[in-house]
């Protein structure tokens, strides 16, 4: 029971995780495009080039990619953590080290820490957007001004 939710977890996690990159790409390709609408009002500028060759841009990129890194770090960290905890209960079931008592705690608890790292999923979604949007409102600013 546990190691099929597991498995459902594990499946999630890099679903979720590739969901984040898409989402990422999307956004920033999304911002270029309405900064080259906004900009072909004013002249004829390929701005999505522009905006993707100033320093500024690259540096925000490269920061937004080491704080996802390290986010997922974390979350799989998580994971692996939980893994462990799941395989050992298992072999102690297996071995019957475990009262039923006990395994229904030690099975609560597992779902808790698999609630945990759900909800990290989800905090690690509003952590990344909140980032790209503190990283990248400057300097759309200072490039809708100039």
């Amino acid at each position: 029971m546990i190691f099929g939710q597991f498995e459902n977890l594990k499946s999630q996690i890099r679903t979720t995780m590739n969901k984040f990159m898409k989402t990422g790409f999307i956004f920033i390709f999304a911002v270029f495009c309405t900064v080259a609408l906004q900009a072909q009002k004013f002249g004829y500028i390929n701005s999505q080039s522009l905006m993707a060759e100033l320093p500024k841009v690259k540096q925000a990129d490269s920061d937004m990619e080491a704080y996802q890194k390290q986010l997922q770090k974390k979350g799989q960290d998580m994971v692996t953590a939980f893994q462990t905890k799941v395989t050992d209960f298992q072999k102690r079931v297996q071995d019957g080290l475990v009262p039923p008592k006990q395994q229904e705690e030690e099975e609560k608890k597992l779902e808790e820490e698999r609630q945990k790292i759900l909800a990290y999923e989800q905090e690690m979604s509003q952590l990344l957007q909140t980032k790209r949007d503190t990283l990248l409102k400057p300097i759309l600013d200072e490039f809708n001004t100039a």
